[in-house]
């Protein structure tokens, strides 16, 4: 994959045959599918293409190939992820209980002496949970949806009473 200048997120195999493959942009780096920092259609079809090649090559057996992003709450595997999602709300799960809970979210920070905590509001006060990336069962970045910049298309809706002219309700011709 990073031949082709993505990252390899993650690999499953499923029932019937299914082998799917999660895949991520690298930070920096231009694409022939176009600018921006998250995949495209484009983006999996060319890996998707260079992997039935890659994987008939090496008598790979699968029945059927998914390739697709991440999404909106990518998991955090390697020291790198951290070090590109620093500064960003997660959530993670601990392999054992800390205060008796695993579960916990915040804003990830990288601590003075080149560790890891996660920085949460109790409802009080600021908190911090320093951790290891050894002690996490799994880490996932919390999804960011922001609908305000979305404009709405030209002329009158259904929501302002006036119907598209296909959607308007027509006389019956007279018998």
């Amino acid at each position: 994959m990073t031949g082709l200048g993505y990252e390899l997120v993650e690999i499953e195999r499923s029932g019937r045959g299914l082998l799917r493959v999660f895949i991520d942009r690298l930070p920096g780096r231009s694409y022939a599918s176009g600018g921006g920092e998250f995949v495209t259609v484009d983006d999996c079809e060319t890996v998707t293409r260079q992997l039935q090649y890659a994987l008939e090559v090496d008598s790979v057996a699968y029945e059927r190939l998914e390739v697709s992003s991440p999404g909106l709450d990518r998991p955090l595997k390697r020291e790198a992820d951290f070090e590109r999602f620093a500064g960003q709300e997660i959530s993670l799960t601990l392999k054992l209980p800390f205060n008796g809970r695993k579960v916990w979210k915040g804003r990830l920070e990288r601590t003075e002496a080149g560790g890891w905590r996660l920085v949460f509001n109790d409802g009080k006060t600021e908190q911090a949970l320093a951790f290891a990336l050894d002690e996490l069962r799994e880490a996932r970045l919390v999804p960011v949806v922001n609908f305000k910049g979305r404009t709405r298309a030209a002329g009158p809706s259904l929501a302002d009473g006036v119907a598209p002219e296909g959607l308007r309700r027509q006389k019956k011709p007279a018998p």
